[in-house]
């Protein structure tokens, strides 16, 4: 039976390094990963997470607080970061809150009780239980903030520029000649909705473009997004395009617009966020923000991981790249009588 030794002693490194490959492979460099991997497989070396886990007082479990386990944007964040923590030899509890303070509270009070490691947690609010760890840990209490991101936590953190995203996808809009967009938001109190509407205002006051807005708050759902969008649609002066600041509402305003017959986008354009798998496949295919949800999921374990090691000594916000996506649902704004 192969042991980590052997491993270091066939790679050319220490057991130290082969330990660092394993748990946490981006403080490796690339060619010396390579050579650990390579060794494992040739000698067919299965590390004894249990073992290490026992040693070293931990359970190997995390646990990852999603809003809304059926909201494929956040399904797929939780899947990437599964295979990320399944390779460090991390178990993920999924701790799906439905938006609901009491359920977090649950769910954070397991980092207290020592049911596990660590928390990633991806809503806009931090529990109690974590707040006081925050107090008493800084940097080193194992908690991360993805997706809904606040650096007001004081917390590791990854996410995407929400504001440049969003004040790039209303000026594609403008540049179509929309002056009148409605907008529909999640909710209020979220970091995100926050940062989005700071976008939206900025390009919305850009001298040569400027534009009214019409704009209602809702919970990302597909319910939320056609139910607001035909609210919209009921103006006396209804807008020309929507902006949903999910795919998931942008899915529930095209069902509105075809109740109210009209065709996307001769008579609205639509746009949505997230850009989940699906969206390229709606008719019309749906123009979109694309978060990198798979480098979400990754880059928020190994964040956690990294404080759990006990190798990151400082917090760490990381803003990852998005990218607007056009397609289908949007076009020339028509004349409106």
């Amino acid at each position: 039976m192969s042991t980590i030794k052997m491993v270091a002693a066939r790679a050319g490194v220490s057991t130290a390094t082969v330990s660092r490959a394993l748990s946490n492979p981006d403080i490796v460099v690339p060619e010396t990963r390579a050579k650990v991997q390579a060794a494992i497989e040739e000698l067919g070396y299965a590390p004894n997470f249990a073992a290490k886990s026992l040693r070293m007082l931990r359970t190997s479990k995390i646990v990852m607080m999603v809003p809304d386990v059926s909201n494929p944007f956040f399904s797929e964040v939780l899947r990437r970061a599964e295979d990320m923590a399944e390779q460090a030899g991390y178990s993920v509890l999924l701790g799906d809150t439905r938006d609901d303070a009491n359920r977090e509270a649950q769910f954070a009070d397991m980092l207290q009780r020592k049911e596990v490691d660590g928390v990633i947690f991806l809503g806009h609010r931090m529990p109690v239980t974590l707040v006081n760890a925050v107090k008493d840990k800084g940097p080193r209490a194992p908690i991360v903030n993805s997706c809904d991101f606040s650096p007001a936590f004081g917390v590791s953190g990854v996410h995407i520029d929400n504001v440049r995203a969003a004040q790039e996808a209303m000026a594609l809009l403008q540049s179509m000649g929309h002056r009148r967009i409605g907008i529909i938001t999640g909710p209020v109190e979220s970091n995100i909705t926050s940062d989005r509407l700071t976008g939206v205002k900025r390009a919305a006051e850009t001298p040569g473009r400027e534009t009214e807005l019409l704009i209602r708050h809702a919970d990302y759902t597909i319910e939320a997004g056609q139910r607001e969008t035909e609210r919209l649609l009921a103006l006396p002066a209804r807008p020309t395009a929507i902006f949903c600041f999910s795919d998931e509402m942008a899915v529930g305003a095209l069902a509105a617009c075809r109740a109210y017959d009209l065709q996307c986008p001769r008579d609205l354009s639509i746009v949505g966020f997230d850009d989940i798998r699906y969206a390229r496949y709606l008719d019309p295919p749906l123009t979109t923000v694309r978060q990198p949800m798979e480098l979400i999921g990754k880059t928020a374990v190994r964040l956690l991981l990294a404080i759990i090691d006990g190798t990151a000594t400082e917090t760490r916000v990381v803003t990852l790249d998005h990218e607007l996506v056009v397609r289908g649902s949007t076009g020339p704004a028509p004349v409106l009588r």
